[in-house]
């Protein structure tokens, strides 16, 4: 069970990883509606895995309280703690290119909105 929940892990971890790759290059290439269309499905796979993590953590628990030897589980947990890395280092990159993105946009309305004589725009980012 343990090694059936980490494969299913790190194959959602591959498709999240997959699809900042692609919102990267989206970015890159200004198609904003393509990085929309793929926001439900990252938060399933989010939401998926971290409904897996716990799945995991009581397997593990539940093999340690049968007298189970958890640490024949050793290699796969690596392996999965690797691809979470390699999410998170994806994830920091993409939040590297958004954020400035993201304040200069604001940015700017702020400046149309202090030329128009007030706070034409509300933004929430």
């Amino acid at each position: 069970m343990v090694v059936n929940i980490v494969n299913k892990m790190n194959e959602l971890i591959r498709e999240l990883k997959t699809s900042i790759l692609e919102d990267i290059e989206d970015i890159k290439l200004a198609k904003h509606e393509d990085l929309l269309k793929r926001n439900d499905e990252k938060h399933r796979l989010i939401d998926e895995i971290s409904n897996l993590k716990i799945d995991l953590n009581k397997e593990l628990v539940s093999q340690m309280e049968q007298g189970v030897d958890v640490n024949i589980f050793r290699s796969k947990v690596d392996e999965l703690e690797v691809e979470l890395k390699e999410l998170y280092k994806l994830n920091k990159k993409l939040a590297s290119i958004v954020l400035p993105v993201q304040q200069m946009y604001k940015d700017l309305v702020e400046e149309i909105s202090i030329a128009n004589g007030g706070n034409a725009f509300d933004v929430k980012a």
